[in-house]
């Protein structure tokens, strides 16, 4: 009656979602970020550190530290431990007890723990709105658009998005920032959501929007040059950095290899974007993430 034993999956890569039926885009003037029920005794049912995991966390660390250097609020669901039948309700038929009363089952895993300023919600029901303050959040605050990372795609993340649009807030669920029982049911909810209540995107898409990238620009307006900022921006000035960030040597770095195959994760990647930006460079995350390779990012700074 309780949660399933989870087989590692590959989370779903861009070229595999579902066509949205709308062209909503993520604004960071209207979003809030939901953090759906990522607590240890949730994603206890994975295997391990196998995938989706790993990339799971990953990702949904690298969106909350882009939302709060954006302005964007945000918000964490969590179910409490050792619900009594009357507060599971009918969740009591369908899945048993719940959380036990154990603070690291009810705990929000540590890689994406809510910062000073975040909000946690307790949640009830399926959907993240259901007594709980989201709804008045967002009204309060003047925002009216609601992106969803988290666990399970088929069941929370899809009756929270479809909880939103009868709600008149557009959902944006991050397909490779939520996982769910396997790929079928992940898929299936993506195929849902995009079909019927809201927009299904990639982290990538949502750093880009949150960085104020706008949709479609060429690859010469997103990242700019080194031509008017001073910058030198070599091959192996990047190849250096890329190094110190993962701990290799220098000389062991392939000029022309995805980088995330040697361990560059988001919130690397994040913090090269970041240094490059102080330093004068105009380059998105998202156009990073697209080409992670040390030859195509000293293409895309104007070193080539």
């Amino acid at each position: 009656m309780g949660l399933p034993r989870i087989p590692s999956y590959p989370l779903p890569a861009a070229e595999e979602l579902p066509a949205n039926r709308v062209s909503w885009t993520v604004d960071p003037a209207r979003a809030v970020l939901l953090v759906h029920d990522l607590q240890n005794h949730f994603l206890d049912a994975f295997p391990g550190d196998a995938a989706p995991v790993p990339e799971l966390l990953d990702n949904v660390a690298g969106l909350t530290k882009a939302a709060g250097a954006n302005g964007v609020p945000v918000v964490y669901s969590a179910q409490r431990g050792g619900q009594s039948p009357a507060e599971r309700g009918l969740q009591q038929d369908f899945w048993g007890p719940g959380i036990p009363d154990d603070p690291r089952a009810t705990a929000i895993a540590p890689a994406v723990a809510p910062a000073p300023g975040d909000t946690v919600l307790t949640k009830w029901k399926y959907s993240a709105f259901v007594r709980t303050e989201l709804e008045r959040l967002l009204r309060e605050q003047g925002r009216d658009q609601l992106v969803i990372t988290g666990v399970y795609a088929h069941i929370g993340v899809q009756a929270t998005a479809c909880d939103a649009w009868m709600r008149d807030v557009q959902a944006f669920v991050v397909a490779d920032a939520t996982a769910d029982f396997g790929p079928d049911e992940h898929r299936a909810a993506l195929e849902w959501i995009a079909g019927r209540c809201g927009v299904v995107t990639t982290t990538g898409a949502v750093l880009g929007a949150l960085e104020g990238t706008p949709a479609g620009a060429s690859a010469e307006t997103q990242a700019g040059t080194s031509e008017g900022t001073g910058v030198g921006f070599t091959v192996e000035r990047i190849r250096a950095e890329v190094a110190d960030l993962l701990g290799e040597d220098p000389a062991d770095i392939p000029l022309d290899e995805d980088l995330a195959d040697w361990g560059l994760d988001s919130i690397r990647l994040m913090t090269l974007a970041e240094r490059w930006r102080a330093e004068g460079a105009e380059v998105a995350f998202v156009r990073l993430a697209e080409r992670p390779s040390v030859e195509a990012w000293a293409e895309l700074l104007g070193a080539a």
